[in-house]
């Protein structure tokens, strides 16, 4: 019997939901509008569940893009997935949100090297590498872009960039061998991730899980602040 798996991704400004049995998607939903995952993660939960005719306690497990990304749409997307597994009792996959974006390359065609890209302040990125068949082979950091980044695997053959933070790589990098695709993060693409972490029984404190920010949130000063 294959394992159904509710899966939601919401680092980037993008918020996807897709709902697997085994391998196969059975329903998803995207929403690409900024600041709105509040407000549509939930009845994208509830309207993926209803399209299959599955309600929480049918689920096997639910997964959770968990990082890098937004400070803000990582907290909307844990939290709603603890409150189902905890509602449910289900257990909590959390994928690595990089790990999501280089499964999703590997339908771009074949590269040497894929580096994924989650875009940060300006030249900056949260980015990891990995192997033509998107295997993890660097830890993720925050990188500071500049015309010598990835230098040295551009000169050691082809690579795929993708992600939201690729275009401000792409305006200063013109190496042939570089390939650049700006996409957000998709729910559809944690399937393999999810599956294997479940069979490896790879699951997540539902109590004390939190992202993986990389870096501390800082928030801004409000320029109505009375001194």
């Amino acid at each position: 019997m294959s394992e159904k798996i509710l899966m939601i991704e919401t680092s980037t400004e993008c918020c996807s939901v897709a709902l697997a049995d085994g391998a196969q998607i059975l329903a998803s939903r995207i929403n690409g509008t900024p600041r709105q995952h509040a407000a549509m993660l939930a009845p994208y939960v509830q309207e993926v569940l209803a399209e299959c005719g599955l309600a929480a306690s049918g689920l096997d497990a639910v997964a959770v893009s968990e990082g890098p990304g937004s400070y803000t749409g990582l907290r909307v997307g844990v939290s709603t997935a603890k409150g189902l597994c905890f509602g449910a009792g289900k257990p909590l996959l959390g994928i690595d949100t990089l790990q999501i974006l280089a499964m999703q390359a590997l339908a771009e065609g074949r590269f040497d090297r894929i580096v994924a890209m989650i875009d940060a302040r300006r030249m900056e990125v949260y980015a990891a590498s990995f192997d033509a068949s998107a295997r993890k082979v660097s830890e993720t950091q925050a990188v500071i872009l500049d015309e010598n980044s990835y230098r040295q695997e551009l000169e050691a053959g082809t690579v795929l960039f993708i992600g939201t933070g690729v275009e401000k790589f792409q305006r200063i990098c013109p190496h042939p061998n570089a390939t650049f695709r700006e996409c957000p993060p998709l729910a559809t693409a944690m399937v393999q991730p999810a599956l294997a972490a479940l069979q490896k029984k790879e699951l997540k404190d539902v109590a004390y899980f939190e992202p993986f920010y990389l870096k501390e949130f800082v928030a801004g000063i409000s320029r109505k602040s009375v001194l």
